[in-house]
């Protein structure tokens, strides 16, 4: 939440140093992340950072806000990842068969991608996308290969990938 000053209201600094405490309310390269506070100059913070937007000053209010927010944020991020860690508990107990049309020798006329990993197991409904699984290069054989599914950074299990040859129909 940005506060917009009053026109004609100046912006004084607190101390002798000739810096001001401010909130930012977007990220700014320079000087950080949204919600951190940051020590500027004056006519920085008076003609750049509050007029457009990127920051308010730092009352107690707000930085009691910006507290509560953060709380709230680590609580969801929390039962995010717990969620996240429950679906990867069950994707390790499961395996994707996929077939494929394929050589005497097991070799195949196409390849196995990421996507076709991850259409399987959407299909046994596990909400797994493409850029979850981690392969070395497509899979270009038959066999039996072990998949990471990183859902997220420190979320990572397991798949078990048997390709097999297609049925055929006599």
């Amino acid at each position: 939440m940005v506060v917009q000053r009053k026109h004609g209201q100046r912006i004084r600094s607190k101390d002798r140093k000739g810096g001001i405490e401010l909130l930012l309310a977007e990220n700014v390269e320079t000087l950080g992340k949204q919600g951190e506070i940051v020590r500027v100059k004056p006519g920085y913070a008076r003609n750049f950072l509050v007029p457009q937007g990127l920051a308010t000053i730092a009352t107690e209010a707000n930085k009691q806000m910006v507290l509560r927010h953060r709380k709230r944020q680590e609580e969801l991020l929390i039962a995010r990842r717990k969620e996240l860690q429950q679906l990867a508990d069950k994707i390790k107990s499961y395996s994707v068969t996929l077939e494929a049309n394929a050589t005497d020798d097991g070799h195949l006329y196409g390849s196995i991608s990421p996507a076709d990993i991850s259409k399987a197991l959407k299909k046994a409904n596990y909400p797994v996308e493409p850029n979850h699984i981690k392969t070395e290069g497509l899979i270009k054989s038959l066999g039996m290969y072990t998949v990471v599914v990183e859902l997220a950074p420190e979320v990572v299990t397991e798949v078990k990938v048997w390709v097999v040859p297609m049925a055929s129909i006599k």
